[in-house]
C-alpha cells in the first residue's frame, strides 16, 4: 500500500471511526489492521489521533562565518599539517603561515 492511499484511508476511517458506536469501532478496526498491517493498538493509535500537522518550517540556520576563499586556505593548512584536528590545528597555524611564508609557498596557494 503506498503512503498516499494509506493516507487518504485513515482520513476516511477516522471519520467513520470517531461517529461510531462500540461495536461499528470494533469492526473498523478489524478492517484497517488487516489492509493497513498493523496490529490493533497501533491501529487504535492513528485512528484517534487528530489529522497530520503541517510540516515544520524549515529555517535557514547560521550564516557562514568564512568565505570561500579562506576555506580554500583552510583546508590547505589542514592538509599540510596531515589532516589534524581542529584544535591542535588552531595552535599549528601560526607554525604553518610562517613556515609556509618563508619557503614561499605562500604565494603560490594564493593564486
Amino acid at each position: 500500500m503506498t503512503a498516499p492511499a494509506r493516507r487518504e484511508l485513515v482520513e476516511a476511517l477516522r471519520r467513520r471511526y470517531a461517529a461510531a458506536t462500540r461495536e461499528e469501532k470494533v469492526n473498523i478496526l478489524t478492517e484497517f489492521a488487516a489492509v493497513g498491517g498493523l496490529h490493533r493498538k497501533s491501529a487504535i493509535r492513528v485512528l484517534n489521533e487528530e489529522a497530520e500537522p503541517e510540516p515544520p518550517i524549515k529555517r535557514a540556520g547560521r550564516p557562514r562565518l568564512y568565505d570561500q576563499a579562506v576555506q580554500q586556505g583552510l583546508v590547505t593548512l589542514w592538509e599540510a599539517s596531515d589532516r589534524v584536528c581542529g584544535k591542535r590545528l588552531k595552535a599549528l597555524l601560526p607554525v604553518l603561515l610562517a613556515a609556509l611564508e618563508n619557503t614561499g609557498i605562500w604565494r603560490w596557494i594564493q593564486r
